[in-house]
């Protein structure tokens, strides 16, 4: 028999999924039609160089795909905060939307966006990336690989991997009262999961900013590595290969 009392909670967690996938697929549909416009049709060359130097557009594209691509593993804390204020609005306790607290996570994924954003002008400027965004350089594009690989297994990847994998365990630990307090929750997630991420998301610049296959690649593979049971070691199993892959490209200069 169905549980009543559960229904709202089913509701308020269906209501939730769909926004989160709404806005996900307007996100990747945003970067599929950017995408689209690096490869235009013949004489339609200035895109290339306007998304290269205009940091508004450049800023703008990185975020969304940092929405895209963190939103997903982001869910199950989000699910935890919303599940444990609805328990204290039943109590009569001040409740806050779980958007408060998804606000604070993405508004470190944005702050980290403007700082790819200035990267990637700065590798152009530097003639690291063509103005198809692509890496120009194997040594370079390769030292990527190889630097996300070997992040993979430090001990302070595996500290905030820990943390990525515990929703319970940071309510507990993190948990602030109010509005205020929900948005500095975020913050804090997000400061562990960009610690987690960092370098993953470093990738596109050695495998093309707008390479959507990559790009997809990387969000199953971070959602994998903090969801699925045994993520610590596929993340590892993955690090090696990026310290293989990258390996090999820069020693394929050299023959």
């Amino acid at each position: 028999m169905l549980n009543i009392r559960s229904w709202p909670i089913r509701r308020d967690r269906a209501i939730f999924i769909g926004g989160a996938a709404a806005v996900t697929v307007l996100a990747w549909f945003y970067l599929v039609r950017i995408a689209s416009e690096m490869n235009p049709p013949s004489g339609a060359g200035h895109v290339h160089s306007q998304h290269s130097i205009d940091f508004a557009a450049t800023f703008l594209m990185w975020t969304v795909m940092m929405i895209a691509m963190m939103l997903p593993s982001a869910l199950p804390f989000v699910f935890a905060f919303g599940a444990e204020h609805r328990t204290r609005r039943a109590r009569n306790l001040p409740y806050v939307p779980a958007g408060v607290f998804l606000a604070g996570y993405f508004a470190m994924w944005t702050a980290f966006s403007a700082i790819a954003a200035l990267v990637q002008q700065a590798l152009h400027r530097g003639a690291l990336l063509s103005p198809m965004m692509n890496a120009t350089s194997s040594v370079f594009a390769g030292g990527i690989l190889v630097a996300a690989g070997v992040y993979q297994w430090t001990p302070f990847k595996d500290a905030c991997l820990r943390h990525c994998r515990s929703p319970l365990s940071f309510l507990l630990s993190d948990w602030r009262e109010g509005s205020l307090g929900a948005f500095r929750m975020g913050i804090d997630h997000g400061l562990f999961c960009l610690g987690c991420c960092w370098l993953l998301m470093a990738i596109p610049f050695a495998a093309g900013v707008m390479n959507l296959m990559w790009m997809a690649a990387i969000t199953a593979f971070i959602l994998v590595e903090k969801a699925a049971p045994g993520g610590q070691w596929f993340g590892r199993i993955g690090g090696a290969a990026l310290v293989g892959a990258g390996t090999w490209m820069i020693a394929s200069v050299s023959r």
